[in-house]
């Protein structure tokens, strides 16, 4: 087990500090990007009226000459709303704007300035800036390699002889008194025990970007598609000739009345064509989890809700399946969460570095020897 440990450790060091570095860097993403243009993603004056939804529409789709595709709408009164405009143009890429809802003014638009730095970092995490089929494998096998060396690293943590509580204790604590041969190797074996469960999570979860044949696996057991939501077959409006659809503040006034509680986000897609519906998500305030969404469907024409799902009625497969991407990026609980998943990725950065620095000393008794 210990030479297992040691020479998957060794093979797939640089890879694993890389990816480590760079999902630790991204896990702060959108509060770098607001730090670095705070007038882009903050509201300076909070005002006492908002101006309608359907003027705001009406606006952006006139100065952009566009569609607003989206609107999402954050409960925290200093966050602009977001909309997303798409162009009759299909080569031109379509615009996310950052609107003030108080007074209608456009904050900014695109990404932020550190968009290009932080789709480095993502190109980097995700297929070490190479060729996407020839980097993702690499990262793929090296985070089963991470699995492996996550379990044997526990089975070593283990004392060697069982006599009661003392012989646990020293895996517990680093020992900052002894020298740095024992400070290093305390580190390594202390903190890899501590992140072990954290860690793994964000293995088995990272290698659905992977590969295809363990996304098909993992759908199969948990009886859902993961990541479904990209072919998701959407309900759709019964087309009324000459029929006009109902406005955004309608729409929204519908999802409010079939899910009647205050949200922490609500996402409004409007329909694509004559055919598609209204679908709103909201994430209820009141829960600890952030990502959970609530949705409804309805009908563009009529005003119907068409269809009504609840995140509390789906299966455990599903609602596995919805949390993966959340538990993977740490935003499932909002800012405790990102703080535990970056204190946990600075850690596993630290492990390669560690763990290569205990091979050499072993090296140097050897060689003494």
């Amino acid at each position: 087990m210990n030479d297992i440990h040691l020479w998957l450790g060794i093979g797939s060091s640089v890879i694993l500090f890389v990816v480590c570095l760079t999902g630790t860097i991204y896990t702060y993403k959108s509060e770098i990007q607001t730090w670095l243009a705070p007038s882009m993603y903050k509201i300076a004056e909070v005002g006492d009226t908002k101006v309608s939804l359907n003027k705001l529409q009406s606006d952006i789709e006139q100065q952009y000459n566009g569609v607003v595709s989206r609107v999402s709408i954050s409960d925290n009164a200093i966050k602009p709303y977001v909309f997303s405009v798409s162009f009759a143009d299909k080569d031109k890429r379509g615009e996310t704007v950052y609107v003030n809802p108080y007074n209608g003014e456009v904050l900014g638009e695109g990404r932020g300035p550190a968009s290009e730095f932080f789709m480095t970092v993502f190109k980097l995490h995700r297929w070490l800036l190479l060729d996407m089929k020839i980097g993702r494998p690499i990262v793929g096998v090296s985070t089963i390699i991470f699995i492996v060396l996550s379990i044997s690293g526990m089975i070593l943590w283990l004392p060697k002889k069982v006599k009661g509580w003392k012989s646990f204790r020293p895996g517990f604590q680093v020992k900052f008194k002894a020298n740095w041969k024992r400070i290093n190797h305390d580190l390594h074996n202390t903190l890899g025990f501590y992140t072990f469960a954290v860690l793994f999570v964000l293995s088995i979860t990272g290698l659905c970007w992977s590969f295809e044949w363990y996304r098909d696996g993992l759908s199969k057991v948990l009886g859902t598609k993961v990541f479904g939501g990209r072919n998701e077959v959407k309900p759709l409006s019964n087309v009324v000739e000459d029929g006009r659809s109902i406005r955004l503040e309608d729409a929204l006034a519908l999802a409010d009345k079939a899910l009647p509680y205050q949200a922490r986000t609500v996402t409004v897609t409007l329909p694509k064509n004559a055919e598609g519906s209204f679908e709103i998500s909201k994430n209820e305030l009141a829960r600890f989890n952030e990502t959970v969404t609530d949705r409804v469907f309805i009908d563009q024409y009529t005003g119907v809700v068409i269809r009504k799902e609840l995140f509390s009625e789906k299966s455990i497969g599903e609602k596995l399946s919805a949390s993966i991407r959340p538990l993977h990026f740490g935003d499932i609980y909002g800012g405790f969460s990102k703080f535990i998943y970056f204190i946990v990725c600075l850690i596993a950065t630290s492990l390669p570095i560690t763990g290569l620095f205990i091979w050499l000393n072993k090296m140097k008794k050897k060689s003494k020897k």
